[in-house]
């Protein structure tokens, strides 16, 4: 039997836009959307475990986990759903931001408190397409990773610390992940224990400590911040993107920089990450003036 609860969110929720971020891509095997529930398969202190969340229309959230890990997915499922995100001082004055949120009053910023897993994947985001890092996560899950508990088959737990950090880099190659950010994993690998000790950090010292391993700058202290610490200030500084469409969003201008961004979303600190994620649900940006990155086989370069 599966561990089960039942619990009344405190306020609107979006689950699904609320556990996207989460989500790297739509094949990600180790995360599926259906029409009516969540389904998550990751590693916990107490070993590994599948975690299927549904909320019907009395907002009431209902959870069923499976797998040595389960009674700690049970437990920790509303800080995975944001029950403990405060959103209680944020009001936007910029009218986008606030009409955006009035839109997506349910999104909250979530605390999976998987630091490695996203860790592993945020660096394989570092500097290039999303497709192209997704499908490297894919590959390295399915290779390194192991079927998921319960009843969704397809469902794959993310590889054990212990066996990335055994794992030699040319292996990655076959995953399309280069040296560089191969020996970044393997190193985040190998500080694992050390990596999810942020967990129960200040928010402040918990980003130093990310961004204190080698090959986690900013950005990725950021990325792994927001999703597994439940980081509501977290602003991705060195992204491609976001700059630009933060200058579009806020001051109507083309092309931004991360000092113009920063500049821009000062009057929301506190609340930087849930601005950025407001943003990105808009679909709106500046124009593209070129093509978009292309793909690359590292396996052939």
């Amino acid at each position: 039997m599966p561990a089960a609860r039942t619990f009344r969110v405190s306020r609107p929720l979006d689950l699904r836009l609320t556990l996207q971020p989460l989500r790297r891509g739509a094949t990600d095997p180790t995360m599926k959307l259906s029409t009516d529930a969540v389904w998550r398969a990751t590693r916990t202190p107490l070993g590994p475990g599948t975690v299927r969340l549904t909320v019907d229309r009395s907002g009431t959230v209902h959870v069923h986990a499976w797998g040595a890990g389960a009674e700690w997915l049970v437990e920790h499922a509303p800080a995975l759903i944001g029950e403990l995100d405060d959103d209680s001082d944020f009001r936007p004055n910029h009218p986008l931001i606030r009409d955006l949120w009035r839109l997506h009053s349910g999104l909250r910023i979530p605390r999976s408190e998987a630091v490695f897993e996203a860790a592993v994947a945020s660096i394989l985001e570092q500097m290039v397409p999303g497709a192209e890092a997704w499908r490297g996560w894919r590959a390295l899950v399915r290779d390194l990773g192991e079927p998921a508990p319960g009843p969704r088959p397809g469902l794959m737990i993310p590889p054990d610390p212990e066996r990335v950090a055994a794992t030699p880099y040319y292996t990655f190659h076959r995953y399309g992940i280069p040296r560089r950010r191969a020996d970044t994993v393997r190193r985040a690998a190998a500080h694992s224990a050390w990596l999810e000790e942020a967990v129960d950090m200040p928010l402040d010292a918990a980003r130093l400590r990310l961004h204190a391993l080698p090959g986690m700058g900013h950005w990725t202290a950021a990325e792994v911040a927001l999703v597994a610490l439940g980081d509501p200030d977290a602003v991705s500084v060195g992204d491609y993107h976001l700059p630009h469409l933060v200058a579009w969003a806020l001051a109507g201008e083309r092309r931004g920089s991360d000092e113009r961004m920063l500049d821009l979303l000062e009057p929301y600190r506190g609340h930087r990450g849930r601005v950025l994620r407001l943003l990105l649900t808009s679909g709106d940006g500046p124009p593209r003036r070129g093509p978009r990155l292309p793909l690359r086989d590292v396996a052939r370069m």
